[in-house]
């Protein structure tokens, strides 16, 4: 499902993110991808979802070159195919809770959509903030809702960045049974984190083993 092929990154300065990674996640599988802060993990992830081009090697997703394709079929191809929850949550200030997870349907409409956000926010705890705007919400209660909104079309790949950063312990299982749930219905699932406890939810784990240098499944 997920190909990453010797992909490298550096950014302005030449600080280097990534060096020859590679690393293939296959449907149904749940892969965690460990490492300090500034190791390179946000990056990894950013390049699989079609986000962060970069600067050698390829990204393939669920048999597609994604950075072959043109801006405009990328967009389409990760509404269609890739879920994403950054650190940052990205969620729309002026629209509710319930009509935020609805705007992953925009791009690509689901006919059960309202139904199946309703679904979301009831197992994330979160049917009685519906009609709440994000700066009502403390700050797990938006990363629960940006990982609502990503599972809203059953993505191929789904793709974490740190998502029970915010979260007490329940929440935090909530979230990775959750991620787990979505491998076992066939779905592919990178987080990346230097959370040991969470990480230890997925059934592989790969770790930097020094700054953008992927290291070999532990």
């Amino acid at each position: 499902m997920l190909d990453i092929v010797n992909i490298g990154k550096t950014y302005h300065g030449g600080v280097t993110a990534l060096a020859g990674v590679s690393l293939r996640v296959t449907a149904g599988e749940f892969v965690a991808v460990r490492g300090p802060s500034g190791c390179g993990k946000t990056t990894l992830l950013l390049s699989a979802g079609g986000l962060l081009r970069p600067d050698a090697g390829r990204v393939v997703v669920d048999g597609h070159d994604v950075y072959a394709l043109s801006a405009e079929r990328r967009a389409r191809f990760r509404a269609a195919t890739i879920g994403v929850v950054v650190q940052q949550f990205h969620l729309v200030p002026y629209l509710s809770v319930l009509d935020n997870v609805l705007s992953a349907a925009l791009a690509l409409p689901l006919v059960d959509a309202r139904n199946r956000a309703k679904q979301l926010l009831e197992r994330f705890g979160l049917a009685h903030r519906g009609h709440h705007v994000p700066a009502e919400l403390s700050t797990g209660e938006r990363q629960r809702t940006a990982l609502a909104r990503a599972l809203l079309h059953r993505p191929k790949l789904l793709l974490a960045d740190e998502p029970t950063g915010n979260l007490d312990a329940d929440n935090g299982r909530l979230v990775l049974a959750a991620l787990a749930d979505h491998a076992k219905a066939g779905g592919a699932v990178l987080l990346v984190t230097h959370d040991s406890q969470a990480a230890s939810h997925a059934q592989r784990i790969v770790t930097f083993g020094r700054p953008g240098v992927l290291g070999e499944a532990a």
